[in-house]
Parts: C-alpha cells; structure tokens; sequence
C-alpha cells in the first residue's frame, strides 16, 4: 500500500514524499499534517519524529527520551500515553521500554513545572510513538491520535469487517475514478461502496471524526483547521456520474451497510439492496466488480465455500461482460474455484492474514 499513499500525498501537493517500506514520508508546515489527517483514505496514522537515538538498553532510552525539549509539546495539565513497538533490539520487552519512556517524559517535566502530567492510555492529550530497531530508536508524536481508519461511520459492523483504510486502497488498486460504475456484490456493512462514494464525491475520510491527536496540542489553530474543513466541505459533489452499488444476500448486513452510509453522509449516493451473487446484473459496462468474499478458517467452512466461489465465477462470467472485476481474498486454494484466469495478483494483507487483490478481465 505504500506507493497508494505516496500517489495520495502527491495529489495533495505535499513535498518531500519518500516511500518506505511500512510508510511514506513527507516534508511540511504542521499544517500539512493537519490536510493529510483529513484527506488520507489508506494511512493508518500521521507521525512527526521527534528524534533518532541508539538504544542498547533501558538506561540509554530513558537518557535520550529525557533529552528532549518536551516543554515544546506537553504541560503537566495535559495527559499523556507512550506506543512502543521493538523489532532485532537488545530491549525485548515493549512494556518494559514503554513504561521506562513514560518516565524518561515525566521527569523531564517535574524538573521544570515542579509538577508532571497524568498517563492516559485510552484517551491522552498526547501520545508518543517509540519504533526501536537494531538498537536504533525512534521517537515520534502521533498527530492522529487514534487510527485513521476511525473514520466515525462505521458505528455497526458485520462479524468480520474490512477495515477503512485497506478498503481505500483497494479501490485505489482498480484505478476507479468515479466516471463508470463501481459494484460490490458483497457489500456486508458496506464499506467499499461507502469509501468509493467518499471519493466519487470528494469527500474527505476525515470529515465526521470528531477527534484528532493534534487539536489538543498548545500550537492547534482551531481558525486555521476550520478553514481547511469549510474547504473541503465547499468542494463535495451532491451527485456522482456514475452508479456505485453494493448488494448483499443477509438483510442485517445491508441494514447496518444503509445507516453506516447514513452517517458517513453518502446514503443518498449508495445504492443498497438484497441480491443473490447469482443474480448479478450490473449496468452496461465498463464498469468495476470489487469484492471481498469470505474465506473461512475451518476446514468445514473452507468445503462449504468452494460451492459459492465456483458461483461467483458463473455470475462473472455470464453477467458481467465488459467489466473489470477485483476479487480479494485470504485464501489462494479458494480463489481457483473462481474458474478464471488472474491477469494481476497483488499482495496485501489484511490484519496478519497474507491477501491477494486478483484482477480479472471480463470479456
């Protein structure tokens, strides 16, 4: 997903756009942080580092971490939470690393307010991102706070749902611009056909969330945020030029996919409704197939699904001429039901489980 998010910052207009493995990096005023939290469809979350350190040891993470002009971004009536994550380091405890940060912070503090802030894991005024790796520490502050993939629309969800921004980049990966129909025959909560509309529409992801990591620090414009927000808000298009449709066969699934796109403010730009994979009928194409059928743990549902991929390939291959279709799936041996012939795969994962993003043209 990198080289989606790095293509997502260029059409920003961000400088400075790196790709890495794991993540991009960029250049800018702080403002450039705040556009990337609201209009980034695939991050995960939006870091400013702060600092790069060896670290052999927890007395030469405390050291570093305390080195740091922490006055800049924390007072002692602000609350605070450290991530830690450690990767080919002498330090093998991410707790053990986190809690001797969180004290390397807040002595830091007290030796110059007399006072030191509060630790608020679930909710923190600011939160700190340490990475160590090969004794080497990183040391960032999140200006999200929470995920990106929050983005306040998925209120109900399906048992096994596709997150936000894995879905973003799947729509990314078809080259989908909006001008021809986008379908999603199993849509369960529906978010495909509500991040599709999102970007048909312009809309930025960011929009209903209420919450960001950078609004509670001392330097937040809330004048200057609110004038990226009404930005925004003036470039939504009210109508699509073309269909995006998702359907799927449980009617819970298609109650929950209608109020998730309610509240993501695209209910009247989806169309939802119950339908068969069998009795696929999109528009005349071109258009896209995007879908993200299940692909069982068990052995006894494995069985059972290779009943419903061998449809899906029927219904592709009997209803859907002219179209491109994109099948991701979590299981390889499944996805050869399909009766078809991939003329990409793409690897991604989705959680730890190894995906493939499977393109096939519909002739």
């Amino acid at each position: 997903m990198e080289q989606v998010l790095a293509d997502e910052l260029q059409k920003l207009g961000i400088a400075g756009i790196v790709t890495e493995t794991g993540g991009v990096r960029f250049e800018g005023p702080m403002i450039d942080a705040w556009r990337a939290n609201l209009w980034l469809r695939t991050a995960n979350r939006v870091l400013m580092p702060l600092a790069e350190f060896l670290c052999d040891s927890g007395e030469s993470l405390y050291q570093g971490l305390r080195a740091l002009p922490w006055h800049d971004y924390l007072n002692p009536d602000m609350t605070l939470a450290v991530d830690c994550n450690l990767r080919d380091s002498s330090l093998t405890h991410s707790g053990f690393a986190a809690l001797k940060a969180k004290d390397a912070i807040v002595d830091s503090l007290r030796d110059r307010f007399g006072r030191r802030p509060n630790v608020a894991p679930r909710d923190p005024d600011l939160r700190v991102n340490l990475h160590v790796a090969k004794n080497r520490c990183t040391v960032s502050l999140d200006t999200s706070g929470g995920s990106l993939h929050q983005r306040g629309y998925r209120r109900e969800r399906a048992e096994a749902p596709l997150k936000e921004t894995l879905a973003a980049a799947l729509i990314e990966l078809t080259d989908w611009d909006g001008s021809i129909p986008l379908l999603d025959p199993m849509c369960g909560s529906g978010t495909i056909p509500i991040e599709a509309a999102l970007k048909a529409s312009g809309r930025p992801p960011g929009l209903e969330r209420q919450d960001f990591g950078f609004q509670r620090w001392p330097d937040f414009r809330p004048d200057v945020w609110q004038g990226l927000v009404e930005e925004a808000r003036g470039q939504i298009l009210d109508t699509l030029p073309a269909p995006i449709i998702g359907s799927d066969i449980s009617p819970a699934a298609l109650a929950m996919a209608r109020k998730n796109a309610a509240w993501a403010g695209v209910g009247r730009l989806v169309t939802l409704n119950r339908a068969d994979i069998r009795s696929l009928a999109p528009p005349p194409g071109p258009g896209i197939l995007l879908f993200n059928p299940p692909y069982g743990a068990r052995l006894g549902e494995i069985e059972q699904l290779k009943s419903l991929y061998r449809q899906i390939g029927d219904a592709m291959k009997q209803n859907a001429a002219g179209y491109t279709a994109y099948l991701f799936s979590g299981n390889p041996q499944l996805a050869k039901f399909v009766g078809l012939k991939a003329s990409r795969r793409i690897v991604l994962f989705n959680g730890p489980i190894e995906c493939r993003l499977l393109r096939y043209e519909l002739y």
